[in-house]
């Protein structure tokens, strides 16, 4: 659809007094292939947000309604209620939850900008929201500071789910929305994944807390060649007074091959809670239930209940690892062993990289077992973010949850064995 037929049919469309059963009371804004038109159920007597997007085929209509019947059954204090759909004419629409508010690019602009911990609190609640979609199977393709809307000073709203899949295929690449937030595997026009809403996300904490784009340009395709090609200047070469955590969450998220971001929602906002508790010392770490859930959800602890999460991270140690740091040193004797929950670690034996060891797995628990000295070192790959358990807090430990441990013990060295093809030799290395 080229890009004066798009004006002109949006121009069509902005004349409209009535969709659906719905009254139009006024105007709110227009994209490059959407117009939102505030709107008056007359049956129930509530305000709501019209989205209205253009159809170029009918095989466009069932994508969008099967999206919406996906999206419609959404409840999440931080999402955009849908409350009805459908089509009239060469249009669809969506009726959505009115939120009398700002959008959240009203504080991405110098002189604007939110406290930082009231900053980081917002994409918190933002990505934990997105993480509930992507459970249900639903990606949201479009997030950006305008699909935001800030219902209150701490009460961000997402919006737009569902009409993605109809701006995509009715609207020009260039007419789709600005690329300063779009994913480099979504540029080159590839699936879209969670991973790419986890990059879009990086990008609106990047601008969130620098008052500036990551990626900015006179057109769309100068700014489509920097998502491509080009790093972002450091958030804190921009602003000197951000921590270093922050630039390094925002860059996990915004890596250009989706397979080095977060791996999931969970553990981009677990790392944004950890340093939230940095910016505004709140109370023990271990006492922080989205913290326990996010423990709970590592593949170590899965079989572990939500109270024995919490027993064992007010009993354990959270340590925090930079990169390239030495966690524990071959020769040394210590019955400490470690779950990875954040990040990644290397295995070095004399001098070699022997393994890796990521989110979920555990290293340590042979010395403990074995009551001799590590027979490897470990340094992490990258920040790190660990449970640190000392052997003498398990041996005191319930039988069942030391039952629950030694199977996972068991399930490192048969994962171990697999990774090595069944080669002992290889296995019993990688063991520390």
């Amino acid at each position: 659809m080229s890009t004066n037929s798009m004006e002109e049919r949006l121009l069509a469309l902005s004349d409209l007094s009535k969709v659906g059963r719905y009254e139009i009371v006024r105007k709110l804004g227009q994209g490059g292939a959407s117009l939102v038109f505030l709107g008056r159920d007359p049956y129930i007597k509530r305000l709501v947000a019209l989205k209205l997007a253009p159809l170029a085929s009918s095989g466009v209509s069932d994508k969008f309604f099967k999206e919406i019947q996906s999206t419609g059954r959404m409840t999440h204090p931080n999402i955009v209620a849908v409350y009805d759909a459908g089509l009239a004419r060469d249009y669809c629409y969506i009726a959505m939850e009115y939120v009398d508010g700002p959008q959240l690019s009203e504080f991405c602009k110098p002189g604007r900008l939110m406290p930082l911990a009231n900053a980081v609190e917002c994409i918190y609640k933002v990505v934990r929201a997105i993480g509930y979609a992507h459970e249900k199977g639903i990606v949201h393709r479009d997030l950006k500071p305008s699909n935001i809307i800030m219902e209150d000073t701490k009460t961000p709203k997402i919006s737009d789910f569902g009409i993605a899949v109809v701006t995509e295929e009715t609207a020009p690449l260039e007419q789709a929305g600005t690329p300063s937030y779009m994913s480099p595997e979504q540029l080159r026009d590839e699936t879209c994944c969670p991973q790419s809403d986890i990059y879009a996300l990086g990008c609106v904490l990047y601008e969130l807390l620098t008052g500036q784009k990551a990626f900015d340009g006179d057109s769309f395709f100068s700014i489509m060649y920097k998502v491509i090609n080009e790093e972002p200047v450091g958030i804190r070469a921009l602003n000197p007074d951000l921590p270093p955590i922050l630039e390094k969450i925002v860059g996990k998220a915004m890596a250009k091959d989706k397979l080095y971001r977060y791996s999931s929602c969970e553990e981009f906002a677990f790392e944004l809670k950890v340093a939230l508790r940095g910016l505004s010392a709140p109370a023990k770490l271990a006492k922080n239930n989205d913290v326990v859930e996010y423990v709970q959800s590592v593949s170590f602890f899965a079989e572990f209940s939500k109270i024995h999460v919490r027993e064992l991270m007010r009993a354990s140690e959270m340590v925090q690892v930079k990169d390239g740091e030495c966690i524990v040193e071959e020769g040394e004797i210590d019955d400490s062993f470690y779950i990875v929950l954040s990040g990644a670690t290397k295995v070095i034996r004399r001098g070699n990289k022997v393994a890796t060891i990521g989110i979920g797995e555990c290293f340590g628990e042979m010395a403990y077992i074995g009551g001799r000295p590590r027979s490897a070192s470990v340094i992490s790959e990258g920040d790190c973010i660990l449970m640190k358990i000392n052997g003498a807090l398990l041996d005191r430990a319930p039988a069942k949850i030391q039952l629950l441990f030694f199977k996972q013990f068991a399930l490192t060295l048969v994962n171990r064995l697999s990774r090595s093809s069944f080669d002992p030799k290889a296995c019993l290395e990688s063991v520390v």
